[in-house]
């Protein structure tokens, strides 16, 4: 008898969003500020979306980038848990190549104990850094990187199910917590991608897909094209679901929503030119002399990141989602001002009239994972 195709992924618009909307949290620090202030913003900023109808709120995993905090996905998001009630929590992503599937697995299997029902677990098969940095994060891998990545995934499926076939080495090794404890929730799992190989890669597998149209945005329409094309209902879901990730920076003016844009520019034009640092201050990103091959990789940015006015970038959402049928916007931004993220995302969910709910206590935050640790169980 063929198991039932369920469909755990698709969420809810609210307000006058075209799709549902959420985060992508590259918790950016930016120059006066610490690590500390930034990770402050991100709890701000998860308890915001968790009170104002976002859907998920994703961390990104970096390395070796003094500008970003989010080395650790899985630590930050067991803080984010702690802090929200319905959001769901999730990496954007996992960098697979970096990590041995095993701890993947337990990693999100005690996210998913302790936040029962909200875990999504993305994951890309870039390093999330440079190549220096990627062979220490490595160690002892064998060499394994971005051509290992398919059979990588399939390993940590089996992880997450407990369900290695017979006379596999690794038949009798479980991930815990997980399925041989019980009847337990498992994450869900996505693939991340900024090309067409990751795209028909989730296609095949049945499994939802996040493109990263911040940085990749020539690639966004043929890749979403290969997904669809290769896409083949399983029984974690039934049709095709595409997140696409966008830079947004929502200010009280174009103006001062062009100053943040900026730093954030002005940051990756440093990292690509092997001078990454603090993302700068919008003094420091005005005022800079950006040469030739600087304003080729600015105009591309800038070409691929909507800012201004809350109603002028929720404009431009709702016609990138109409030219690519995406099924979920998440908002990403890499801005110097750990104040200006929270209030963009503010403007932007006041802009489409998302509704507000009352911040939920820390002993009802507890009681809602209690309970939905004991349906699970």
């Amino acid at each position: 008898m063929t198991e039932p195709i369920i469909d755990p992924v698709r969420g809810e618009a609210h307000g006058r969003a075209p799709v549902p909307l959420s985060l992508l949290d590259l918790v950016s620090v930016g120059e006066g500020y610490t690590a500390r202030d930034a990770l402050e913003a991100s709890r701000r900023l998860a308890e915001l979306a968790d009170t104002r109808g976002f859907l998920r709120y994703w961390v990104a995993e970096h390395h070796s980038m003094p500008g970003i905090s989010s080395s650790s996905p899985s630590v930050i998001l067991a803080h984010l848990a702690a802090h929200t009630s319905r959001l769901r929590l999730g990496s954007g992503g996992v960098m697979l190549p970096n990590h041995a599937p095993l701890v993947v697995a337990e990693q999100f299997g005690t996210l998913e104990a302790l936040a029962p029902g909200r875990i999504d677990l993305g994951l890309g098969r870039a390093p999330g850094t440079d190549g220096a940095t990627a062979a220490a994060l490595r160690r002892g891998r064998g060499g394994q990187g971005a051509e290992d990545f398919p059979s990588e995934v399939g390993e940590l499926l089996h992880f997450l199910r407990d369900d290695f076939p017979e006379r596999h080495p690794y038949e009798g090794i479980h991930a815990v917590p997980g399925p041989v404890q019980g009847a337990v929730g498992q994450p869900q799992v996505w693939l991340l991608g900024s090309s067409g190989f990751s795209a028909r890669l989730a296609g095949q597998w049945g499994l939802p897909f996040a493109f990263a149209h911040h940085f990749a945005a020539r690639n966004t329409l043929p890749a979403l094209e290969e997904y669809r094309r290769h896409f083949r209902p399983s029984p974690a879901l039934a049709e095709p679901y595409v997140v696409l990730g966008v830079f947004a920076f929502a200010g009280e003016s174009t103006e001062e929503a062009y100053r943040q844009a900026l730093t954030g520019a002005l940051a990756t034009v440093r990292l690509r030119s092997g001078r990454p640092g603090l993302v700068p201050a919008p003094e420091v990103a005005a005022a800079h002399d950006f040469t030739e091959q600087d304003k080729a990789v600015l105009g591309d940015w800038l070409d691929n990141a909507l800012y201004g006015t809350a109603q002028e970038v929720t404009a431009g959402l709702d016609a990138l989602q109409k030219r690519t049928g995406a099924d979920e916007l998440m908002l990403a931004m890499n801005s110097h001002t750990p104040e200006f993220r929270v209030r963009s995302y503010e403007l932007i969910a006041d802009a489409y009239a998302l509704p507000t709910t009352p911040t939920p206590t820390s002993a009802s935050v507890s009681a809602s994972a209690s309970a939905g640790g004991d349906r699970g169980a």
